[in-house]
């Protein structure tokens, strides 16, 4: 970050010392949560993006971030997607930890008498983010033995996705919720919810509609979807095999990240003095199986997988668009997806960022949660696979609206893609976190400055 901080760009040297500030007011002494007011807990894969930023200011504190999500992880393997703070009062957010009673429903499934946790996960970033903090300083990562003690655990983790979380008996690993996939209102999952009878009205309350504003979140009846899924599922203690899932789907960014993951492992396991070859072959396999699986040559894109219904999603989500970032796509299937990235569906010219939904489908929404507003995390995950296919001049430009739009909204959660106007939270981590690693970027490219 020294060469950043040296250039006479103020516009830069401003978003970087935003960006700290925003993780530094965010940071609990333990972990870093998303949101002072919407999110009050730890998130699962927003602590990995958390990490990857928070690299750039202090290894030490983002190997923390992990260590301290990992401290929940359940016993088969799954890491929880909330982490919750004992300090927080019940009502600051919901589903609050006694709706998901993890030390006493999840017990049989493996769920640590504490902290208190969620009984789902969300996607699997947590080993990618793992080395990139480790190269980030590896001589204080190993001082510490950081990788030697993640290094099981996270393998622990994907083992799970891969057995117990292989619903379709094709190889991938299926989420069984909405939130699990974290792009939470997609409506690449409304044909699958609409099999689902929501909670009842009055017997849950909504807290997120106390911080962030009605037109922007979930409607009551996706709401009342959600709670009934999360209850069924705790009913029979977070036991995935005994479950009837009514939501069961093969996820492309999901996968993609679980890929992205492997590779991880397999450096690692490298460094530790192991062969990483495991590893490397099950990235492999995994990337021939989401090709197999979801890949669809027409709309250039990966689609879902609903695994009840049995057959593929029709939406366009930024979902599909996520697998960019597999090393191993073939070069036929990534320049696909690059051209469909900046094609009619994903590009949006007043931001420079990525909807997360399609600009021209029929559920297209600018403002509603995940239904059609561009988010940060997937940008830089976009970014980051253009990268990997030598889609450079596509990266830069990703990269620079970025950061003009980190700046402009102030960190904000998401944003209009159509008008660049920040929706959500405000200072949001993963945002400022991202901004940081996208910052450092630049300085490493020694690429021309902000606009």
């Amino acid at each position: 970050m020294t060469a950043v901080l040296e250039r006479p760009f103020p516009v830069a040297l401003t978003l970087r010392r935003g960006a700290a500030r925003v993780l530094l007011d965010n940071w609990t002494g333990t972990a870093t949560v998303p949101s002072r007011t919407l999110y009050p807990h730890q998130w699962s894969w927003d602590s990995a993006f958390i990490a990857i930023g928070l690299r750039h200011l202090s290894a030490r504190r983002a190997q923390r971030e992990l260590e301290s999500l990992l401290a929940a992880q359940w016993a088969d393997g799954r890491i929880p997607h909330i982490v919750f703070n004992p300090a927080q009062p019940h009502d600051a957010y919901f589903p609050s930890p006694d709706f998901w009673q993890s030390s006493t429903a999840g017990r049989q499934s493996g769920a640590p008498a504490a902290p208190e946790t969620s009984g789902i996960v969300q996607p699997p970033v947590h080993a990618l983010a793992a080395w990139l903090v480790h190269q980030a300083d590896p001589a204080e990562s190993d001082r510490r033995g950081f990788l030697a003690r993640v290094h099981p655990r996270l393998a622990a983790w994907h083992d799970y996705l891969l057995t117990r979380r292989d619903l379709g008996g094709g190889g991938l690993a299926a989420v069984v919720h909405p939130w699990e996939p974290g792009m939470d209102n997609s409506p690449c999952w409304d044909g699958s919810l609409r099999r689902v009878g929501p909670a009842a009205p009055g017997t849950y309350r909504r807290a997120d509609l106390d911080h962030g504003q009605a037109a922007d979140r979930p409607t009551d009846l996706d709401y009342g979807r959600y709670v009934r899924l999360a209850t069924d599922y705790r009913a029979t203690g977070y036991d995935d095999r005994a479950t009837d899932h009514a939501f069961a789907v093969e996820d492309p960014c999901f996968n993609a990240l679980l890929i992205a993951s492997e590779r991880a492992l397999a450096a690692m396991a490298r460094h530790l003095g192991g062969s990483g070859t495991e590893h490397e072959q099950r990235a492999q396999a995994l990337t021939e199986r989401l090709v197999d699986r979801l890949w669809d040559e027409e709309a250039g894109l990966f689609r879902a997988l609903d695994l009840v219904a049995g057959g593929p999603i029709g939406e366009r989500g930024v979902t599909g668009l996520v697998p960019l970032l597999v090393p191993g796509l073939p070069a036929d299937i990534a320049r696909r997806l690059a051209d469909t990235v900046t094609g009619p569906h994903f590009r949006a010219p007043a931001t420079g960022l990525v909807p997360s939904y399609d600009l021209t489908g029929h559920a297209f929404d600018p403002q509603r949660y995940w239904r059609g507003p561009a988010w940060f995390n997937t940008a830089w995950l976009v970014h980051r696979g253009l990268r990997t296919h030598g889609h450079h001049e596509r990266a830069d430009e990703l990269r620079r609206g970025f950061l003009a739009e980190a700046g402009r909204s102030g960190f904000a959660e998401y944003i209009d893609p159509t008008t660049g106007a920040g929706r959500g939270a405000r200072n949001f981590s993963w945002t400022a976190a991202l901004t940081l690693d996208l910052l450092h970027t630049e300085a490493a490219q020694e690429e021309e400055p902000l606009p």
